[in-house]
C-alpha cells in the first residue's frame, strides 16, 4: 500500500511521520515536499520515508504526484483558499487515478459551516465517491507556539477577539498519532467523519492563566472590539485574508454553542490525550524569552 502525504514538513505531516517511527509498518509512505531541492526540507524527512514532490501551485502536475498513490492525506494550506481553483482538479486527479482512500484534515464543526474552505473540500470528496475518513480537530495548542507566540513572547498579551467563549483544544501529537493508525488501516474508517479533542472546554483567558502559571510571567488576555483588532493586524502588516482566518477561528465562535468533547483521540490511542498544561511544559523552549 502507497501512502501520500501532503504538507509532510508541516506540524501535522511532522506528528504523522514521527507516529509511523513508533510502530512497525509495511506500507511504502511517501512525504509531499513543495521543493524536493530544498535541504531545509528534505532534513525533515526521516530516511525510512520516501521524498516526492507535491505542490498544490501545480494543479497540471496533480495526476502524475498521485499516480500509484493508494491512500492520500489531504491537508488545506493555510494560504489558499481558492477551492475551485485547487482542490477540485486535485480530487478530480485523485479520481481519475484509482486513489483509493482520502484522509482529509478538516476542522471541529465543518459540517455545520457552509463558508469555510473545509466543508466545500468535503463536499467535493463525498460527491467524488472515493471512500474517505474526515479528521476534525479541534483548537491546536501549537497556535500558542507558532501563530500567537510573539504576542505572548514580546508583550506578554494574547490579543484576539475571542471574548468569553469556550474553546477546545488538541495537541497536533495527538491528531498525528490518530491519522497514523487510520492511514494504516484505513478501509476500517471509511466513510467516517472523527472530531478530536482534548477533554478540556476554556477560553482565552483560562489559557492566559495556565501560561502565565507555568511561564511565571504574567500573560494577559486582550479582547478588542473587531475594528480595533483589524486595524491593528493591518498596522502590523498582516493580510486582510489573514485577518479573516483569524477573525473566523476566534470571534465568530463566540455567537455559537460551546464546541463538544470528543473521546475519539483516546478511544484511538488508549490513553488520555495531552492537557493544555501538560502542553506547555513539554514546550517550554518555545515561551524561553518569557520565562528568562
Amino acid at each position: 500500500m502507497d501512502i501520500l502525504i501532503t504538507g509532510a514538513t508541516g506540524n501535522v505531516g511532522q506528528a504523522i511521520l514521527s507516529s509511523f517511527l513508533k510502530d512497525d509498518f509495511e506500507a511504502k509512505i511517501i512525504a509531499g515536499i513543495r521543493n524536493p531541492e530544498d535541504l531545509k526540507e528534505q532534513e525533515k524527512i526521516p530516511s525510512p520515508f520516501l521524498k516526492q514532490e507535491f505542490d498544490f501551485g501545480k494543479p497540471e502536475k496533480f495526476s502524475d504526484y498521485l499516480n500509484e498513490v493508494d491512500v492520500l492525506f489531504l491537508l488545506r494550506p493555510p494560504n489558499i483558499a481558492d477551492v475551485e481553483a485547487v482542490f477540485k482538479p486535485l480530487i478530480e486527479a485523485a479520481k481519475e487515478v484509482g486513489v483509493k482512500h482520502i484522509v482529509f484534515l478538516s476542522v471541529q464543526g465543518a459540517e455545520k459551516q457552509s463558508y469555510i474552505p473545509h466543508h466545500k473540500i468535503e463536499k467535493l470528496i463525498v460527491e467524488s465517491k472515493i471512500p474517505y475518513t474526515f479528521l476534525r480537530p479541534a483548537y491546536f495548542m501549537q497556535n500558542f507556539t507558532t501563530t500567537l507566540r510573539k504576542d505572548i513572547v514580546e508583550k506578554e498579551k494574547i490579543y484576539l477577539p475571542a471574548g468569553d467563549a469556550k474553546f477546545t483544544i488538541v495537541d497536533v501529537n495527538d491528531v498525528g498519532a490518530v491519522a497514523a493508525k487510520i492511514l494504516l488501516n484505513p478501509s476500517e474508517h471509511q466513510n467516517r467523519a472523527y472530531e478530536l479533542t482534548n477533554d478540556e472546554l476554556m477560553s482565552f483567558s483560562e489559557f492566559a492563566q495556565q501560561i502565565s502559571e507555568v511561564t511565571g510571567k504574567n500573560v494577559k488576555f486582550i479582547s478588542p472590539n473587531l475594528l480595533s483588532f483589524i486595524f491593528t493586524k493591518l498596522r502590523e502588516g498582516q493580510s486582510l485574508t489573514y485577518i479573516f482566518v483569524l477573525i473566523m477561528l476566534h470571534y465568530f465562535p463566540r455567537f455559537k454553542e460551546s464546541p463538544t468533547l470528543s473521546n475519539n483521540v483516546e478511544s484511538f490511542l488508549n490513553r488520555p490525550p495531552v492537557k493544555f498544561r501538560k502542553f506547555l511544559e513539554r514546550e517550554t523552549n518555545s515561551f524561553k524569552d518569557i520565562a528568562n
